[in-house]
């Protein structure tokens, strides 16, 4: 490669993760407000699979890297750039790009990484455990003492809300789909599993619940078990829609809710923090750094795979055969 050049993963066309290959493509320049970034570790998130292969309600125009999360160092420093400097480690987050040996990164999207935290540690801590935060305070208004199930609790962003919600002192049932996957839950705190593949599985999730109900469900897989977890909640509860990795999106009974008093709440946490609410996104970052630092939360266990081996990784999360995060190490 030369200097103008770098490797990506490169879409010429919306496609799924089996017809995508490595490239070599013009590296970018950072733009007004931008920032290029040596990546030295990226994400492997199910969304970004969904948006490779036009799949995502939004379409990035092509052709592009995906990607959505990074950690790495600031190499350039676009016009219009105030409070960052090249060398700085940081964390960067948008739509696309980061699966790439650079990235231009909007600079408000950039959050500094911790001297303490590794850039493979780093890479998705902020979607991961952000959608957590997200979902389950500033949506979800969720009070310590209340029950959490969460399905997809072995996925990334499901782990995440594990751990987040037995930081705010909430009781967790986790559900996912193999023992492995059930045990990996336990060991990150959850009081309660449930195997949502086996029949009659609301019944032992009514069990676990308890006479009250569920409070909230983070629920990040959709189809057909949506429906027998809002069931499951009592009064006033909320159910968080964060996303669809059972591959199909749920129609729920309208008087459901009219029963329960309850909610069905959307959880956009791309839209929230790229669009809407820039500073919340940053003040939540920082107390979830915090609470890293103290103990409170500890980095998400998870598989390092080198670049090259993009495919193995893509095939894991698609597949929902990952257990915890899966990062590609670049650098």
């Amino acid at each position: 490669m030369s200097e103008t050049t770098m490797r990506a993963i490169w879409c010429t066309e919306y496609q799924d993760p089996a017809g995508l290959s490595i490239a070599t493509v013009p590296r970018p320049v950072p733009a007004l407000g931008e920032v290029l970034v040596r990546v030295h570790a990226a994400a492997v998130g199910f969304v970004d699979l969904l948006i490779a292969g036009g799949r995502y309600q939004v379409k990035p125009p092509l052709p592009f890297a995906p990607g959505s999360e990074l950690a790495g160092e600031i190499v350039a420093i676009g016009p219009g750039v105030e409070g960052h400097h090249l060398g700085q480690r940081v964390i960067g987050w948008g739509f696309t790009g980061a699966y790439a040996d650079y990235a231009a990164v909007a600079a408000a999207g950039l959050t500094p990484l911790p001297d303490s935290l590794s850039f493979e540690d780093a890479a998705g801590f902020r979607i991961n455990y952000g959608t957590a935060y997200h979902g389950l305070v500033d949506r979800g208004r969720a009070v310590a003492g209340e029950t959490l199930l969460v399905l997809g609790a072995a996925g990334a962003v499901g782990a995440a809300a594990v751990q987040v919600g037995k930081a705010l002192g909430l009781r967790v049932i986790a559900a996912a789909s193999s023992p492995e996957k059930r045990e990996f839950a336990l060991h990150l705190g959850a009081d309660d599993v449930v195997d949502y593949t086996a029949p009659g599985w609301r019944d032992d999730l009514k069990a676990k619940a308890g006479p009250r109900g569920l409070d909230l469900v983070f629920d990040t897989v959709g189809g057909d078990y949506a429906e027998p977890a809002f069931r499951t909640l009592g009064w006033g509860g909320r159910h968080l829609v964060v996303g669809f990795a059972a591959g199909r999106i749920p129609a729920l009974p309208y008087n459901l809710a009219l029963l329960k008093g309850a909610e069905l709440v959307g959880v956009d946490f791309a839209r929230f923090g790229n669009i809407h609410q820039l500073e919340k996104a940053r003040a939540n970052a920082a107390l979830l750094f915090d609470w890293l630092a103290g103990g409170r939360l500890k980095s998400l266990p998870g598989e390092i795979v080198p670049f090259a081996d993009f495919a193995r990784a893509f095939t894991a999360v698609a597949g929902r055969k990952a257990v915890g995060r899966v990062v590609l190490k670049l650098a």
